[in-house]
């Protein structure tokens, strides 16, 4: 990987490998996931905490130490924090979903700072979120405030960064914003929208998580993190429909509930309601840096909204978007039962194959690309209409799309689906996100044949209920239909 995929290369601060081990949790999340690389290739010998282990880890950072382990279980933590001289305690609430985040987040806290103090760990770093905390602040910019009084609270010194929303290509902020200019033509602006925010590129944010790492001085502190601009997020919009050279219109809205704004954009924008609702309460407050401290530490020039905007376009256009909010939404989803931990096989399935004379890597090639903008080859208004049902329920839809064009790698999103499996140029095995009533599973398989290649396609469906069965022979008859000619147009384009 060249210097160009990396954020630190010019930050105003020597590596310091020396000190010790640094434990990374929620390294399989959106920041995370950009911090790992920048920590290893600065040298530092890392160890990743996930709460259940995928090979595409180890794949992805061969050069990381792994431990499996949960923030709400004591037990597990004492191994993960054992041997660390810096934790990153990077888990947000807005993962965990509306329900009961509040006393998770904070009893996640608590276990971390009393585990890491019994652990003898010398320093913690924990990204939270901007927000005066004289103010009536939102449940979640109220929560991760609060997260980072419990870990301040242990005698293990703690470094705050408080970020605003952050921009970047795959961050939920971005996505957001990019998909309500690029789809609607009249944008209404309720009146909280006229507050004032400080946007930061996601290349800054993890410029300041390593550098307070490498300036001692920033112990036990607490910083403020922003971009070069503030703006209204009414401007937010105004200046990326400028970037996209898109003609909108914005019109002041007396309605102004929050619940509405994220349903409708959730139903807008690839990214589902939780999180959307999560963010958007956020917006009544004014998230500005209240202190440029941290300036005077690290000294060098954030990016402005422009030029964090600017450099995500790039990201997407050159297909080379290494983390994104998806990855690790649903939140339960590295705890989903897979297809082959199921103590009998799925009752329930339907299968369609096709002879080719193809070569195995240009079918397999044809098939990593379903899904996103590609869409399904084939009834594709089928396969919108069940994801647009799915949003209608809260689910996470087909909107979702997919984090590459062209490449695939487990745990990668496609639509309402994510891959469990991936053996290259034999199979690729997907699993059900959308709302079931019941567990769902859709194979691709090339066998080798005398003289070509056979393509198969398997859905398997488990349940246990009624609705679940009669859910199942409902849409049976769409099965061969669909499934059928699916796979005639991966022949066709590989």
């Amino acid at each position: 990987m060249d210097n160009s995929n990396f954020f630190c290369h010019d930050l105003p601060s020597t590596p310091a490998p020396e000190n010790g081990r640094v434990l990374v949790t929620g390294a399989t999340g959106y920041i995370g996931g950009r911090l790992v690389p920048e920590l290893i290739e600065r040298g530092y010998s890392v160890r990743i905490m996930v709460r259940a282990m995928s090979p595409e880890y180890k794949e992805r950072w061969p050069e990381a130490e792994f431990i499996i382990a949960d923030a709400l279980k004591e037990n597990s933590l004492r191994e993960a924090l054992s041997g660390i001289h810096t934790a990153y305690y990077l888990i947000h609430s807005m993962l965990l979903g509306p329900k009961g985040f509040y006393l998770a987040d904070r009893q996640a806290a608590i276990n971390f700072r009393m585990i890491a103090e019994e652990k003898k760990v010398k320093r913690i770093i924990y990204l939270g979120g901007l927000g005066d905390i004289k103010s009536s602040l939102s449940p979640h910019l109220r929560s991760r405030t609060e997260v980072a009084e419990e870990l301040k609270r242990g005698g293990v010194p703690t470094t705050i960064l408080r970020a605003a929303i952050i921009i970047g290509s795959g961050s939920a902020s971005y996505e957001i914003i990019k998909h309500l200019v690029k789809n609607v033509p009249i944008i209404f602006i309720p009146h909280w929208a006229k507050n004032k925010c400080q946007p930061i590129s996601i290349r800054d944010v993890i410029k300041y998580l390593v550098g307070v790492l490498e300036k001692a001085e920033t112990s036990g502190k607490s910083f403020d993190i922003g971009g070069r601009d503030i703006f209204t997020y009414e401007m937010v919009l105004k200046t990326l429909a400028d970037l996209y050279k898109v003609k909108r219109f914005f019109i002041s809205s007396p309605v102004s509930n929050i619940g509405f704004y994220s349903y409708v954009s959730s139903l807008l924008t690839p990214v589902p309601a939780p999180i959307i609702r999560c963010l958007m309460e956020g917006l009544k407050n004014e998230v500005i840096c209240e202190s440029n401290d941290i300036r005077n530490i690290l000294s060098f020039q954030p990016l402005t909204y422009k030029e964090a905007v600017m450099r995500a376009m790039s990201r997407e256009e050159q297909d080379n978007i290494h983390t994104r909010w998806s990855d690790a939404y649903p939140p339960a989803h590295g705890l989903a039962m897979k297809l082959r931990e199921l103590e009998k096989p799925p009752r329930f399935t339907s299968s369609s194959s096709v002879y080719t004379n193809k070569s195995a890597a240009s079918l397999f090639y044809s098939i990593c690309k379903i899904g996103g903008k590609e869409g399904w080859f084939y009834s594709n208004w089928m396969w919108r209409l069940r994801g647009s049902v799915d949003r209608l329920l809260l689910g996470v839809g087909t909107s979702r799309g997919r984090k590459n064009a062209s490449r695939l790698k487990i745990n990668d999103i496609i639509d309402f689906w994510r891959v469990e499996d991936l053996k290259h140029n034999e199979s690729l095995l997907l699993r059900a996100e959308m709302k079931l009533p019941g567990k769902a599973w859709l194979e691709f398989k090339i066998i080798a044949e005398e003289d070509g290649n056979s393509l198969h396609i398997k859905a398997y469906y488990q349940t246990h209920s009624l609705l679940g069965k009669i859910y199942w022979y409902i849409f049976l008859p769409f099965h061969y239909f669909i499934f059928n000619n699916l796979i005639i147009q991966i022949e066709k384009r590989s």
